[in-house]
Parts: structure tokens; sequence; C-alpha cells
């Protein structure tokens, strides 16, 4: 019976000690903590859906801009958004291109996605007056003219109707004449 009692007591000192010490060193934070790099941790990765953005010259429609883009944002401000990110980086991206009418999507070398990337994060974070994104990255960027649309429709119905459909008479193998 001593010694059921000296082993309930030991394991009570035991557990007491270590929650104390973990309590201890939980609580001990160094005064000066380093500053998490950007790119290194603290922020949340989100992808947009393909944007499909129609490129007007001559109220006509020239093609399709086409972009899937990754921006980095701080997870405690992005919980406290009544609007969601993805409207308003839409929203930004019809903007800049709506809004820039030097940009000349067949002449690939005059396009500058630094200044794109860099207005989409700028004017998203001053319409929330503080910085939520982080960078924006580009995962996706396409301009498809009304041409090469037109060609890979063609194509791809030409490809359908050479290969026969599973199931329909010209797909069922032939009987061997005897």
């Amino acid at each position: 019976m001593i010694k059921f009692i000296a082993a309930a007591v030991w394991i009570c000192a035991a557990t007491i000690g270590a929650v104390f010490y973990s309590f201890q060193s939980s609580s001990a934070k160094p005064a000066s903590a380093e500053h998490v790099q950007p790119m290194l941790g603290g922020l949340d990765y989100v992808k947009t859906d393909v944007l499909s953005i129609p490129v007007l010259a001559d109220s006509h429609v020239t093609g399709y801009f086409l972009t899937k883009l990754v921006y980095t944002v701080d997870p405690a401000l992005m919980g406290r958004l009544s609007v969601p990110a993805d409207s308003m980086i839409i929203d930004q991206v019809y903007s800049y291109l709506f809004g820039s009418p030097q940009i000349d999507f067949s002449k690939v070398k005059t396009i500058d996605l630094d200044a794109f990337r860099n207005s989409i994060k700028d004017a998203i974070n001053t319409r929330i007056g503080v910085q939520l994104v982080h960078e924006v990255l580009g995962e996706q960027i396409d301009y498809l003219s009304k041409d090469e649309i037109r060609d890979n429709a063609l194509r791809r119905r030409a490809s359908e109707m050479k290969t026969p459909k599973f199931g329909t008479e010209a797909a069922k193998p032939k009987a061997a004449a005897h």
C-alpha cells in the first residue's frame, strides 16, 4: 500500500513539473523575434481560376487574354475581408486591361508583365487600405486571336470526324468475309 501511494505521489509530481516546464518554455520568447520573410512563410498562396478577358479594338473583339494568377496574402487579413479577394483580383485585371488601351497583345515583346502584376497588387492594396496582397504571380498568361481560336475549333471538329465514336456502327469491328 505504501508503494502504491509513493508511486501516485511520484506521478503527480512528474506531471506537475512537466506542465510547469512546458508553460515556462512556451511563454519565454525572445524579445527581438526574427522578421519572417514574405516568401519564406506566414503567407497564403491563393490561385484564381482561368480568366478569359475579351480584347477590344475598333468596337470588335480581336482576341482573348487568358490568365491564371497566384497571389500571396496575409491570412489574418484575408479572414477579415467582407468581399472575396478573387472578385477584387478579377475586377482589377479587367480594369487594367480595359483602362490601358496602349497594350497591344499582338506584339508580345511590348507587354510589361511586371507593370501588370504590380498594378493589380497596388490597386487592391489601395482599395482595401492595408497591404493584403504581397505578390501577384502569373501561373498562365496567354493571348489567343480570333483566328487562332477559329483554327483550333476547325481542327478539333476535323479530328472528331476522323475518329469514330465508341458505340457507333463505324467503331464496331467488321465481320470477316467467308
